[in-house]
């Protein structure tokens, strides 16, 4: 398996410089990753220097409590796509969810999906802070707005990816919806444990170790 095609290469520390990011996008060409997922202030630049390659680029929005105005992440998502983001990362507004009011977390999310165009859209689920129940309704609920992958974790909360969540999440989803795993998965032989569960991309940082030849 390579699994280097599964890897959203992600760097989304606040202090994160210019320099960070160049080397972020580097290493993604040099190892023939998915993507790299950067915070949006970012993304014109990580466009810039991954242009004709095939790595994508994937931004951030709503990031990472998820909190904010809609209207907010709509113009975050169409700035991002507009400096070049091949996908959007949004995370769901928790508050919401555990307010048990269903649809304004369905408006939340459809609204940044039909300002996407055709651009991929992630869902962040930040399971660390929902239960079981909590987690299959946030599941419904993306299908109901047709998302295209459900990501499990920003990175900034207590905990991210466990295998016996992201079975949850897969039997709520079956094949209609694609998983991210993304938090603490820092090494081949963890990533790859999710891959065959049925995850078609992993979240992984600058600690992520791959034998590969420059």
């Amino acid at each position: 398996m390579d699994i280097s095609k599964y890897i959203d290469y992600t760097l989304l520390d606040p202090t994160s410089t210019e320099r960070n990011i160049i080397d972020l996008c580097h290493e993604a060409k040099r190892n023939s990753f998915y993507a790299v997922c950067v915070n949006s202030s970012y993304v014109a630049l990580a466009k810039q220097l991954l242009e004709k390659t095939d790595v994508k680029i994937c931004s951030v929005i709503g990031f990472p409590l998820g909190s904010m105005a809609t209207a907010s992440k709509v113009y975050e998502a169409k700035q991002a796509i507009s400096d070049g983001a091949d996908e959007i990362d949004m995370v769901i507004n928790l508050g919401f969810l555990k307010s048990k009011n269903y649809v304004s977390v369905l408006k939340d999310i459809t609204d940044v999906k039909l300002a996407m165009g055709d651009k991929p859209l992630k869902v962040i689920l930040e399971v660390s802070e929902l239960n079981k129940n909590e987690i299959i309704k946030a599941c419904e609920i993306s299908l109901d707005a047709n998302v295209d992958y459900i990501k499990t974790s920003s990175g900034f909360s207590k905990s991210g990816a466990t295998l016996t969540v992201v079975k949850i999440i897969k039997k709520t989803v079956k094949d209609f919806i694609k998983i991210c795993a993304s938090g603490g998965i820092n090494d081949v032989e963890t990533a790859t444990k999710y891959v065959d569960i049925g995850v078609s991309r992993v979240a992984t940082s600058s600690e992520f170790k791959i034998k590969q030849s420059v």
